[in-house]
């Protein structure tokens, strides 16, 4: 291997993430990031200074570009568009874990929709990225002042809408086993008081799958909804506790097929809301792990 590869392999890991936190999606952010190395196999590096900021803006720049595109596709996208959950290991400290859920959370993604591409860029890059303005602006080619602007609009943008409670991680995985087991023995009053009166369920079935084009309000009606699934799996639903995009999750099987991964906001006591992913082609990958695992 030679150093230009190594060097880019050391950096991969980053470009992974940028590309990912931009676009919502696994296969998309590799598209991205296999362009980027091709770029970088083929330009000259005498006239590339630092390899990390160049491969940075580079992937940053064709994350900006992929997202437009992507954004006028998602406005013909049939129902609730949700990102691809992303399956991944058990943070090990916990710094990586409040690194983790704050970043990367699927709640997190869906917010960050309404941002324009550029101002999602300068947002991740200055806030999840730790990057100064001068790397931020050389990114997204922008001046300092523009990307200073881009960030505080975005911040103030999202502030009333992030997670409102911060749950230690153990409380948050007793509440979801307590949900899970629930779920498998069709308990009703369980599922239901484990819901806040004002829980909100948002799915994504893309079209392929039924779900529901507007998000569904009300504790007791998302039980009912749970509840019907049991009725009419019974003992062939299975639930199975993941870690999805670096926070404690559940993937619901019936009859053997992953049906559905689902990634909760807590308020350490009651689910307050629950994104659902049944649209397959954002399953795939997840399904496929749990094959081979």
């Amino acid at each position: 291997m030679d150093d230009d590869t190594q060097v880019f392999n050391g950096l991969r890991p980053r470009l992974q993430k940028i590309a990912y936190r931009m676009l919502g999606s696994v296969a998309e952010a590799e598209d991205i990031v296999q362009d980027v190395w091709l770029r970088w196999h083929a330009a000259a590096r005498e006239s590339i200074d630092n390899a990390e900021a160049w491969l940075v803006a580079v992937t940053t720049r064709m994350s900006i570009d992929r997202l437009r595109a992507a954004k006028i596709q998602r406005e013909h996208y049939t129902g609730i568009w949700l990102p691809e959950p992303q399956m991944t290991d058990s943070p090990a400290t916990p710094e990586e874990v409040t690194e983790r859920a704050d970043d990367v959370s699927v709640a997190f993604l869906t917010l960050l929709e309404r941002l324009t591409p550029e101002a999602r860029a300068a947002f991740l890059l200055r806030e999840v990225f730790d990057a100064d303005y001068g790397e931020v602006a050389e990114a997204i080619g922008k001046t300092v002042a523009a990307c200073r602007q881009l960030v505080s609009r975005a911040k103030a943008q999202l502030r009333d809408e992030r997670p409102r409670y911060a749950v230690p991680r153990e409380t948050h995985l007793r509440l979801l086993r307590t949900f899970a087991n629930a779920l498998e023995s069709g308990d009703f009053p369980a599922i239901n008081a484990l819901l806040a009166e004002d829980a909100m369920l948002i799915g994504d079935g893309g079209g392929q799958v039924p779900s529901f084009p507007k998000p569904m309000v009300g504790g007791r009606r998302i039980a009912q909804l749970f509840y019907a699934s049991s009725l009419r799996y019974g003992s062939e639903i299975g639930v199975r506790l993941v870690v999805l995009n670096g926070q404690w999750a559940l993937l619901r099987f019936i009859e053997g097929k992953l049906e559905s991964a689902q990634s909760f906001e807590t308020d350490g006591e009651r689910i307050v809301r629950i994104h659902v992913q049944r649209n397959p082609d954002k399953l795939a990958r997840i399904a496929a792990a749990c094959a081979n695992g």
